[in-house]
């Protein structure tokens, strides 16, 4: 399954060290799949998205992903792909850049040529350079976007809600950024996400920094030792207890103030749902955990 990672900071550009692959250290590690791509988005000083992603078949060099990347941004958007549709190229790997927003996804849904209809009936079609449902999805959110005056949160509604009533789905869990504010959504329960609001001067004793590790993404951040910030992750990602995991349908917003707000704007379920048996295998398989 894919791992998706946000982290918004709050006003203040922090400095923080990323690794999308820890060198496997066991047997069981290296037996794991290897991932089909592996990316990490920030964005500079005057706000411009830079997105830095290599695709990482099994027969390529995992160099790219295992070295220590120091970034400085108030916005990460991180993500590992296992591949469900689209080969292992650079122009289907994550993070996607649109109107200077980053997107990532966790999941599958199909009929992608009834959504390529609905991007073409938009003016859209442009937007789309690689092979992937995900893609797509994020080309759906930035016409919708634009339609609804530049309102991002808009634009997700109405992208999510017309996939869920018109396509079959299994999973469009996904977090959008901006240098402002970032968008994580759950839906529906099929996959889980989990949102962690950290304060560190709330902690009793010694200021700790952000060590954030999971399987396949590790994020580490000295400079969040004594200031608030908010991480969205695929699975929980330390041993804090305050993670929660998001509601199936729950969207939240996090803007600059680190408020999460959370609504529930979509559909209880898809109106055609997929399983993981509806899938062909390989499909199926990169949706696992």
């Amino acid at each position: 399954m894919c791992r998706l990672f946000g982290l918004h900071a709050g006003l203040r550009p922090v400095r923080a060290t990323f690794w999308l692959l820890d060198a496997p250290d066991s047997l069981s590690d290296q037996s794991r799949r290897e991932p089909d791509g592996a990316g990490i988005g920030t964005f500079d000083a005057a706000g411009r998205a830079h997105v830095a992603k290599q695709p990482l078949a099994a027969w390529e060099d995992h160099a790219f992903a295992r070295e220590a990347r120091v970034l400085k941004s108030t916005t990460f958007l991180a993500h590992v792909r296992y591949a469900s549709t689209g080969a292992h190229t650079l122009l289907n790997t994550h993070p996607f850049e649109q109107d200077g927003r980053l997107f990532a996804h966790n999941g599958a849904f199909g009929d992608l040529d009834r959504l390529e209809q609905r991007l073409a009936g938009l003016g859209v079609a442009d937007l789309v350079h690689g092979q992937t449902d995900s893609e797509r999805l994020f080309a759906l959110m930035t016409a919708e976007t634009r339609r609804a005056g530049g309102d991002v949160g808009e634009g997700i509604i109405r992208a999510v809600t017309w996939i869920a009533r018109e396509l079959p789905v299994l999973s469009l869990n996904l977090i959008v950024t901006t240098a402002t504010d970032l968008w994580a959504l759950r839906y529906p329960a099929t996959h889980e996400l989990y949102v962690l609001e950290r304060d560190p001067a709330g902690v009793p004793g010694p200021a700790a920094p952000l060590e954030a590790r999971s399987h396949r993404i590790h994020a580490r951040s000295e400079e969040l030792a004594t200031s608030p910030h908010v991480l969205i992750a695929t699975v929980p990602m330390d041993h804090n207890p305050d993670w929660r995991p998001m509601a199936a349908g729950e969207l939240v917003h996090v803007g600059p103030d680190l408020a999460a707000i959370s609504s529930f704007p979509f559909p209880a379920a898809p109106a055609h749902p997929l399983t993981l048996t509806d899938l062909d295998p390989a499909a199926a398989a990169s949706q696992r955990q």
